[in-house]
C-alpha cells in the first residue's frame, strides 16, 4: 500500500513495557482517554468489542477529518512473564539490588547513561536507594527495641530484630504506592542476562513476530506497532525478524512503528545486548516501515529525545530512522494540567497514551484510529533540534 492512500482498516500491535498488570488496563485507558480527546479535538472515536482473535484487544470505530476508519487494536501480552520475574522473596529481592547495581557501575554503563540524560538514571537509583532506606529503618527500629529489651536482659537486645521482617514486609506490600520493588525488578531483568533477552522473552516474541507476519498477509491498509517503555526495544528486534525473515511484501499494508516512552539505552549500553544493537542498526536503514520515536522532556523516566540508535553507536552510514519527535508536554499541556502531572512520574510515563488539552501533531488517538498512515501524517515533519544523537556507550558490537 502507499502510505499516502487513505486508511480505512488498520491493525494496532500495542507491545506494553515491564508491566505485571493485566492488559484490560490499556483497553480503559484507551476508553477513557480517547473520549477526553476527541472532546478536546472535535473528532467522534468509539471503543468496541475485540473480535475472536487469540490475544487481548478491542476495536475502534473513528470519523476524524471526514473519514471512517476502523482499528483492530491488539495486546502483545507478556504480563505474565513480568510477574513471574518479580515472584522473589525480601532477601532476594536484596540480592538482586546488589547484581544489579553491580552490572550497571561495573560495566560502566550508569556513568555513560548520565551523560545523556539524569532522569531516568535517578529513576534507576531511586529503587536502589529506597529499599536500602527500608532496611535502614528497619535494623534501626530493631536496634531501638533491642534497647528496650536490653533493660530486663543484655542478650534479649538482640530481640529487636524480629521487627526486621515486619517491616520489610510492611514496605512490600506497600509497594503500589512507592514502586521501589517494581523499579528494581524491572531494570534487574534488563541487567539479567547482561542485555541479551531471556530465553522466555525470546520465545514470546517469536510468537509476537509470527501474529504480526499473518495480518501483514492481510487486508488492512496499515499495520503499526506500539513500542512503550521497554516494549519499544522489543518492537525493534520484533520489526527486524520481520523484515529479515521476507513477511514485509512491497504490496502489502503500510507499517509503522511508534516508539513511546522509550529506555533503550537502558538495555543497548550492556555488553550483552549484541542483537538489540545488530537490530537497531539493521532497522534504521529499512525502507520497507516508518519509524517515528515519541519522548518529552518533562518525563523523567524515558531517555528524552536520545536518539537510540545513534547514541548507542550502531548508526550505519545510509540511517534514516527513527524520527525523533518531542510530546513537549509544556507546550501540549496547559499550565494547570501540567502543575497537576509535573511532579506524578510514573503517571507522566504514561502521558503518551493520554489526552492532551492542548495538542500539537502528536495525537496518539488520530495515529491509531485516524485516516493517515504514520508515514503520511508526519510527513515533511523536521527531527526535534534539541535531539541527543552523539554515541555515548562503551559497548557497538552487534555480535558475540
Amino acid at each position: 500500500m502507499s502510505s499516502n492512500a487513505p486508511v480505512r482498516r488498520r491493525r494496532v500491535f500495542y507491545i506494553p513495557g515491564y508491566d505485571p498488570i493485566p492488559p484490560r488496563r490499556y483497553r480503559e485507558l484507551y476508553r477513557k482517554e480517547s473520549v477526553a480527546q476527541a472532546s478536546v479535538s472535535g473528532y467522534e472515536i468509539k471503543v468496541l468489542p475485540a473480535k475472536a482473535q487469540a490475544r487481548f484487544g478491542w476495536g475502534v470505530a473513528a470519523r476524524i477529518d471526514g473519514a471512517e476508519v476502523r482499528s483492530a487494536f491488539e495486546v502483545l501480552v507478556w504480563s505474565d512473564i513480568v510477574k513471574n520475574s518479580m515472584n522473589q522473596g525480601i532477601i532476594a529481592t536484596y540480592a538482586t539490588l546488589v547484581r544489579t547495581a553491580a552490572i550497571y557501575i561495573g560495566t560502566g554503563a550508569l556513568f555513560r547513561l548520565m551523560r545523556l540524560r539524569k532522569g531516568p538514571v535517578i529513576a534507576a537509583l531511586y529503587p536502589v536507594g529506597f529499599l536500602l532506606a527500608q532496611l535502614g529503618l528497619a535494623l534501626l527500629a530493631a536496634w531501638g527495641l533491642g534497647q528496650i529489651f536490653a533493660l530486663w536482659h543484655p542478650v534479649a537486645a538482640w530481640g529487636g530484630l524480629i521487627v526486621v521482617p515486619v517491616i520489610l514486609e510492611w514496605f512490600r506490600r506497600q509497594d503500589g504506592r512507592f514502586f521501589a520493588y517494581y523499579l528494581m525488578h524491572d531494570y534487574a531483568y534488563s541487567a539479567g542476562h547482561l542485555g541479551a533477552n531471556p530465553p522466555e522473552l525470546e520465545a514470546r516474541m517469536a510468537e509476537f513476530t509470527a501474529e504480526i507476519a499473518k495480518v501483514l498477509q492481510g487486508d488492512s491498509d496499515e499495520v503499526l506497532i506500539v513500542g512503550h517503555s521497554s516494549g519499544a526495544h522489543l518492537g525493534v528486534s520484533i520489526l527486524a525478524d520481520l523484515i529479515r525473515g521476507g513477511h514485509v511484501a512491497g504490496d502489502g499494508p503500510a507499517l509503522s512503528f511508534l516508539s513511546l516512552g522509550q529506555v533503550v539505552p537502558m538495555v543497548s549500553f550492556l555488553p550483552g545486548a549484541h542483537r538489540l544493537r545488530a537490530d537497531l542498526a539493521y532497522l534504521s536503514a529499512r525502507d520497507e516501515l516508518t519509524w517515528v520515536d515519541v519522548t518529552a522532556p518533562g518525563d523523567g523516566c524515558a531517555f528524552a529525545l536520545c536518539d537510540p540508535v545513534s547514541v548507542t553507536g550502531v548508526a550505519p552510514t545510509a540511517k534514516r530512522w527513527p524520527l525523533v519527535i518531542s510530546a513537549a508536554f509544556t507546550q501540549t499541556l496547559s499550565p494547570e494540567r501540567w502543575r497537576a502531572l509535573r511532579w506524578r512520574f510514573f503517571r507522566l510515563h504514561f502521558q503518551y497514551l493520554c489526552a492532551f488539552d492542548r495538542p500539537g501533531d502528536y495525537d496518539y488517538f488520530r495515529i491509531t484510529a485516524g485516516p493517515l498512515t504514520l508515514a503520511e501524517r508526519f510527513r515533511g515533519r523536521s527531527a526535534s533540534k534539541s535531539r541527543i544523537e552523539r554515541p555515548t556507550s562503551r559497548y557497538t558490537s552487534v555480535a558475540p
